[in-house]
């Protein structure tokens, strides 16, 4: 039977090099103390900051100083506990850093209430005052608009006090999901046992055999059923607090709340929902064409991620994907392509999975370290989908960090997966020009197409049922797993229409994503995918000024806001074209793909 290794097993060059970060786990242990200290004399500012210019200006760098030693231990400590949630050291870690976070916040806590105690003219005036703090003059406009949601110095410490147990659902959630669950033995394509896991799975649905892919479907959510419960519990603590905190912050809603540190209009996100509801058919053909091709009696859910040609005609072994992924990045320039070979030598990706390992992808890392990029790697066409994504965030944070000062360093998550996608996008066109086999591409516009799917349909949906559970349990309803249940499950038969079989495990998707807990995440990444399409034909153009207003883009960081940014390098996110634009794209792909996918069948 096949095994999931340990992650003493994985060979060195697989995993991401922490020692970067910290050389050892006593330099991680000696800076916490460090951290404290700092944390007390921060604490002791209060109260400084509005004597003079050069006040504001000290007490600034001092906070800033301050969260910039807790973000890098922060991040080590989640980056070792990722690799392997099931360590007992780095759970201990992960918690010491965590209970920091909390400490630090409480001993900043006064920071923004002070300078927002303060009238615009006057803060303006110490500002003007120090010519130092013109590098600032963006962070306190931004800031400025939390006046009337920013609370006494007394509330605000006790909230940044508790958030540590404001957390506490989401830690539930992710260690119940990612290393308590025990999940049973399946057979492969080949009939081999090996025992499922989130990352199998993902392999197993795009099996060609329909058993494989039904019997994986219905053994990953056997288990996820039996704690539906405590997921529904849970879910709806997160919800609650997400309610609580828009509630004392002066929020019409957890939308608006979370919508506001982004300075992101309402009409971004209905937008959206509206526009996607209003091409539903095109969903519904696409999923039609599905059962047709595939030649099934009954398409269910679990056969919405095989590939529709048949047995997928591109696989990629890790280094096989790193050399397509050079070429398809190389419209973005020599840079570029230099810094993505960077990532390839110098151990900054975790590749395979292993037991404990956190489950998906990511990027992550901090302004003081290098980007870093979690994967579970399978030799799949998505695999190297996902490299590419990943490595969209890593050098947006690359090109972010060169060339911003700290304080506008990191990014909004608005922005965030517009480059990531934007990566996907040329790499759907790379693939496109490059592979003649009407039967690959066949198969790479069959992947386009789930991408799309996967991405504007799906998390759209995802974000229309966030919304929703927001809105209910603020009117008092009580989120049990048969309530969310029930509505998920119309709203899933909603998005795929009549042409799906409406499975009864579907109804409980909502446990096992952990998106949800994120407070309005997931409709940006519809956002970002619509948008990124605008931006990769923009590129692909062959105008070097339109792709070098995209490397602006990945520049900017938080220099201006996010809406700025993107009006700068091209789309305004704020009317409907970039969304009509992608949907012109999906159906196009869509008219190629069901030509070619019905010659292949003859």
């Amino acid at each position: 039977m096949k095994q999931i290794p340990q992650r003493t097993e994985v060979p060195t060059e697989l995993t991401w090099d922490l020692t970067t970060i910290y050389s050892d786990d006593a330099a991680f242990k000696a800076d916490i103390q460090t951290i404290k200290q700092q944390s007390e004399q921060v604490a002791a500012l209060k109260g400084q900051l509005a004597e003079s210019g050069a006040d504001l200006y000290r007490v600034t760098t001092a906070v800033l100083d301050l969260n910039r030693q807790l973000e890098r231990l922060y991040v080590y400590a989640s980056l070792k506990n990722d690799q392997d949630t099931s360590n007992a050291t780095y759970q201990d870690l992960s918690g010491q850093a965590s209970n920091l976070l909390a400490t630090v916040a409480a001993a900043t806590s006064w920071f923004e209430p002070e300078v927002l105690a303060l009238s615009q003219d006057a803060l303006q005036k110490l500002i003007d005052a120090e010519p130092r703090l013109a590098a600032y003059q963006h962070l306190f406009d931004v800031l400025g608009k939390q006046r009337e949601h920013t609370l006494s110095v007394a509330e605000e410490k006790l909230l940044a006090g508790a958030s540590d147990i404001f957390d506490a659902s989401s830690k539930t959630y992710s260690v119940l999901s990612d290393a308590d669950l025990v999940f049973p033995i399946v057979q492969d394509e080949q009939g081999n046992d090996v025992r499922l896991s989130e990352g199998l799975y993902g392999v197993l649905l795009q099996s060609t055999t329909p058993k494989v892919r039904e019997q994986a479907f219905k053994a990953l959510y056997s288990v996820y059923q039996q704690f539906r419960h405590t997921f529904a519990s849970t879910l709806a603590s997160e919800v609650k607090t997400h309610n609580f905190t828009a509630q004392v912050r002066h929020y019409g809603s957890a939308r608006e709340a979370a919508m506001s540190g982004n300075d992101i209009p309402a009409v971004v996100y209905d937008t959206l929902v509206k526009t996607v509801n209003g091409h539903l058919d095109s969903l519904h053909k696409y999923v039609n064409l599905r059962k047709e091709i595939l030649g099934l009696p009954e398409l269910h859910m679990y056969d919405l991620y095989t590939p529709i040609t048949g047995e997928p005609s591109l696989s990629y072994t890790y280094e096989e994907a790193q050399q397509e992924a050079l070429k398809a990045l190389a419209v973005l320039g020599p840079d570029y392509v230099a810094n993505v070979q960077k990532m390839f030598d110098n151990r900054a990706i975790d590749v395979v999975e292993n037991r404990g390992k956190r489950t998906g992808a990511y990027s992550g890392g901090m302004y003081d370290t290098k980007p870093y990029i979690l994967l579970n790697w399978q030799d799949s066409l998505e695999s190297l989908f996902t490299l590419v994504h990943e490595m969209g965030h890593s050098m947006h944070s690359h090109y972010t960090r060169t060339n911003q000062p700290y304080q506008y360093g990191d990014y909004s998550i608005f922005v965030a997966e517009i480059a990531s996608t934007t990566n996907e996008n040329l790499l759907t066109d790379y693939l496109l020009k490059t592979q003649t086999d009407p039967q690959v591409r066949a198969y790479v516009l069959n992947h386009y197409l789930d991408g799309f799917k996967g991405t504007v349909y799906r998390q759209t949906q995802f974000a229309e049922f966030e919304d929703y559970i927001h809105q209910q349990a603020a009117a008092g309803q009580s989120l049990t797993a048969d309530f969310m249940s029930e509505f998920y499950g119309k709203l899933n038969q909603h998005y795929y229409g009549d042409g799906v079989v409406s499975d009864p495990q579907i109804a409980d998707e909502w446990t096992r994503i952990p998106h949800f807990y994120y407070n309005y995440y997931v409709y940006q990444y519809a956002t970002g995918f619509a948008a990124a399409t605008t931006l990769a034909q923009r590129i692909l153009s062959g105008d070097v000024a339109k792709r070098d207003a995209y490397l602006n883009y990945l520049k900017a960081g938080s220099s201006a806001l996010p809406l700025d940014v993107m009006r700068q390098a091209g789309v305004d996110m704020a009317q409907p074209d970039y969304l009509q634009t992608a949907f012109a794209t999906f159906d196009d792909r869509l008219a190629e793909f069901s030509k070619l996918a019905r010659e292949l069948k003859k």
